[in-house]
């Protein structure tokens, strides 16, 4: 296969192995596009739901690169990871519903998609923004983006992460400045692809799993 050099890809940083490399992209290339359809401003408090996954533990780290104040929701025993990764405060969703919460948020960015315009509309500021990586029951949250009257000054915005090259760039500068880490959970050789895609469908996974491939000489 050939690329053309102006395509979406860039030379891994000194400071990272393939497999992380590997895991730092997808997962980072869909938070920073959620983010990105924003006008995040240094102070804005933000709500991550799913914040252990792929997309979840890259969107925690892209917004405190920008200076927000980040609500993360997840399970308890993973407070301290998702803190060094820049949450300012942490939900454990298995303790608490965080939709009952009284506390409001510019932006809530549901990175997992479990959760609903309907259930987080209460804890957005007037002009607040809902971001899900998902389409959400029936596609409405394609709907809601589309036909903004029915939701008011709070709104629905469906990310399209067209722009892969942006996404590159930006992860490989934050990588190279010790700004931002891969977050793996396990590895998996290529004759265990079927575990590895059986554990992943748990929902349990936090950050990446990798698939690693051995060359033989």
């Amino acid at each position: 296969m050939i690329i053309s050099e102006d395509k979406s890809f860039e030379r891994i940083p000194e400071n990272l192995t393939f497999e992380q490399a590997a895991a730092s992209i997808e997962g980072a290339h869909y938070a920073y596009n959620m983010i990105n359809k924003v006008n995040l401003e240094k102070g804005q408090k933000v709500l991550v739901n799913g914040a252990t996954g792929a997309i979840g533990s890259a969107a925690v780290q892209f917004l405190k690169y920008y200076g927000a104040v980040i609500t993360a929701v997840c399970k308890g025993k993973d407070t301290d990871l998702i803190k060094s990764l820049g949450a300012d405060r942490v939900i454990d969703y298995t303790k608490e519903d965080f939709t009952k919460e009284d506390k409001t948020y510019s932006y809530i960015f549901d990175t997992v998609g479990k959760s609903s315009f309907g259930k987080c509309k209460p804890l957005l500021q007037t002009a607040g923004i809902y971001i899900s990586s998902e389409l959400g029951f029936l596609a409405q949250n394609l709907f809601f983006a589309i036909f903004k009257p029915f939701t008011g000054s709070k709104k629905v915005v469906f990310p399209v992460p067209l722009d892969c090259k942006r996404s590159i760039i930006l992860i490989k500068e934050l990588i190279s400045k010790g700004e931002f880490k891969t977050v793996i959970d396990k590895k998996y050789p290529l004759d265990k692809i079927v575990d590895a895609y059986n554990y992943v469908e748990k929902g349990q996974k936090i950050g990446n799993v990798v698939i690693t491939v051995e060359h033989n000489n």
